[in-house]
């Protein structure tokens, strides 16, 4: 009987820091077990914490107070209310979910992830506060991020930041694994974007006028299309998948050509010059610089003149 009260007091003392609300709502989203410390005051998931809610009406704000401390699954709270994430958990061994909440910052994320991190469809602002070590994909796209800031150095898995207000790269992970993703921004420059992607490399509906800051290692395909592109100087050197850039100024046809040539080795001022003469008068107008040398003087005096025109017409 002495044994059996002992115990049940050992029992009450490892959750008395809880509120019935609390406990209930523990047991309710752990598939696995959880414990309470009541000497750090934090919850440690011993399993899987999935707090998606579905009914409009049961959608949470915060995490009713509990403070995690080691998930050693996953730790899913998206589809939420969420404008904060304090009380989330230090460290996950498998993926981490806020996406779709109404987050402004990550601050209070775990620091470190085993699997995918995923913030995707919130209202973030800034990446402070993100985790710096995630063993899988890094999600951040459809927020109003302005800078990477805050993101962490490498990923091994896909690094997507696409559909935000992006207007520099700055703050990018150096080295990303998988695919890189940051068409439909409003990127004037790629200064700052990955040296090296092991997947594909989407820099789609921005508005480039050239590829500089490009990573020169691509595993998978590269695509640049809907900018404004009139150069394919400093253009990856290395492309393992289709590289492609339709609608831009120049078409399609001349810069494919032009980054054949460069693939096998040419500098783009050498590609130029070598596909000049069979390059539309309507590209030329639009790729030609002072420093080609191989273009005439009266063959530069029409390029300016059909520049001039080009660029009193878009006034109209």
């Amino acid at each position: 009987m002495k044994n059996l009260k002992t115990y049940r007091m050992f029992e009450a003392a490892k959750t008395s820091g809880l509120t019935k609300e609390q406990k209930a709502f523990l047991k309710r989203h752990t598939s696995g077990t959880w414990t309470y410390s009541p000497a750090t005051g934090l919850v440690d998931v011993d399993g899987d914490f999935s707090f998606r809610v579905w009914d409009r009406r049961q959608k949470a704000q915060t995490l009713k107070g509990i403070k995690f401390g080691k998930v050693s699954g996953n730790f899913y709270c998206q589809d939420n209310q969420l404008t904060t994430l304090e009380g989330a958990p230090r460290e996950v061994g498998g993926n981490f979910d806020c996406s779709s909440n109404n987050l402004t910052t990550p601050e209070g994320a775990p620091q470190k992830v085993g699997g995918y991190f995923r913030c995707l469809d919130n209202q973030l602002t800034t990446l402070e506060g993100a985790p710096q070590k995630v063993g899988g994909y890094f999600w951040c796209d459809s927020n109003q991020l302005t800078t990477l800031e805050g993101a962490p150095r490498e990923v091994r898995g896909d690094f997507w930041c696409d559909s935000n207000q992006l207007t520099s790269l700055e703050g990018a992970p150096q080295k990303v694994g998988g695919s890189f993703d940051c068409r439909n921004n409003q990127l004037t420059t790629l200064e700052g974007a990955p040296r090296e992607v092991g997947g594909d490399f989407n820099c789609d509906k921005n508005q480039l006028t050239s590829l500089e800051g490009a990573p020169q290692k691509v595993g998978g395909d590269f695509s640049c299309e809907n900018n404004q592109l009139t150069t394919l100087e400093r253009a990856p050197r290395e492309v393992g998948g289709g590289f492609y850039c339709g609608n831009n100024p120049v078409s399609r046809k001349t810069l494919k050509n032009i980054f054949s040539r460069m693939e096998k080795g040419e500098s783009y001022l050498k590609a130029v010059g070598s596909l000049w003469t069979e390059i539309p008068v309507e590209d030329q107008t639009l790729l030609y610089r002072p420093e080609f040398e191989w273009v005439g003087t009266d063959e530069r005096r029409k390029l300016d003149a059909l520049r001039a025109y080009q660029g009193f017409k878009g006034m109209i």
